[in-house]
């Protein structure tokens, strides 16, 4: 009979993140978090447990998503920083709800942020794809400006996203939208991961350059989110009309997209900079798909430091 020992537990860990950086992280601590409407949500703190002056990093995730889609960004900024990761209702961890929703987003990152962080502690919160749009949803939100002092939108837009994906190879028109919301909006189970279902997401989700550990990490993820809630947020993505609250987002914001983004292309980065109230920046990551912080985890790890060093850390120390 084997025994594992902390010891020997650390030791698989470190080496699972050695040979597998896209390998879930485990949490300092976790807790259920209830919601306004008394869903229920898995949040997982990650970070030096012996220091609460910690500058904290909010992670909400996207569509099909979970806390483990961030876990380069978990394991690279836990070292100085509490990271508070959270899975979206129906997602993950966090039992599907019967709302279904962009003010059921708000609401969850809304109490996410309460349960998490100290009246009025500064966070850093990044949002990827429906991630970014639930920051787009709670920007007017008491709770959201109480604790948000900068924030990071990857690969994320705020309305017209059918009508923009480019995931079917057409002309743009009434041909191509009506294909791609039907391709979006499958009932269709998605089954165990193979070779060609590997294709597939690579194909509608991710750049070309990608590399098989990335596109296995991501398929693991997308896969394992249940069909029923992949349908009921895609009928959400399909009619959002967010671009109300990217005028209410009035705190630093850096926008980040990938030039071979099919789902969200660069054209939704580019409004959003457009008209966010102070863009510090738009970065366009030549090659990268829609799974930034997968494709990309070094660049998006350093922008979050960077709001970090520039937004909360000096907040904390003025």
């Amino acid at each position: 009979m084997s025994r594992t020992t902390p010891a020997t537990a650390t030791a698989t860990a470190t080496a699972t993140a050695t040979t597998d950086p896209y390998a879930p992280v485990e949490p300092g601590r976790t807790l259920t978090v209830t919601s306004a409407d008394g869903a229920a949500l898995h949040v997982e703190v990650h970070g030096p447990a012996g220091n609460p002056a910690a500058p904290a990093v909010v992670l909400a995730h996207g569509w099909t998503c979970s806390t483990a889609f961030w876990a380069a960004q978990i394991r690279e900024l836990s070292a100085e920083h509490r990271v508070i990761a959270y899975d979206q209702r129906g997602h993950g961890r966090s039992p599907a709800s019967e709302a279904c929703g962009t003010e059921a987003l708000a609401d969850d990152l809304e109490a996410v942020l309460a349960a998490t962080l100290a009246p009025g502690e500064p966070a850093v919160i990044a949002g990827h794809s429906m991630g970014g749009m639930t920051i787009m949803a709670a920007a007017s939100r008491p709770g959201f400006r109480e604790h948000a002092a900068a924030v990071l939108l990857c690969s994320t837009g705020s309305s017209a996203l059918v009508a923009e994906s480019l995931v079917v190879p057409l002309r743009p028109g009434r041909l191509r939208t009506w294909l791609t919301g039907r391709i979006l909006g499958s009932r269709a189970p998605l089954g165990p991961v193979t070779r060609l279902g590997s294709r597939i997401l690579k194909y509608a989700t991710m750049g070309p350059g990608s590399s098989p550990a990335m596109v296995a990490a991501c398929a693991r993820i997308v896969h394992a989110c249940p069909r029923r809630a992949r349908y009921a947020w895609s009928r959400v993505l399909d009619a959002l009309d967010l671009d109300h609250g990217v005028g209410a987002l009035r705190v630093p914001t850096a926008v980040i997209v990938g030039t071979a983004d099919r789902m969200t292309p660069p054209v939704h980065a580019r409004r959003l900079a457009a008209a966010l109230p102070d863009c510090v920046s738009l970065t366009e990551l030549p090659g990268v798909g829609h799974m930034s912080p997968v494709e990309a985890p070094d660049l998006v790890t350093t922008k979050i430091r960077e709001l970090v060093a520039g937004h909360v850390e000096l907040k904390e120390g003025a």
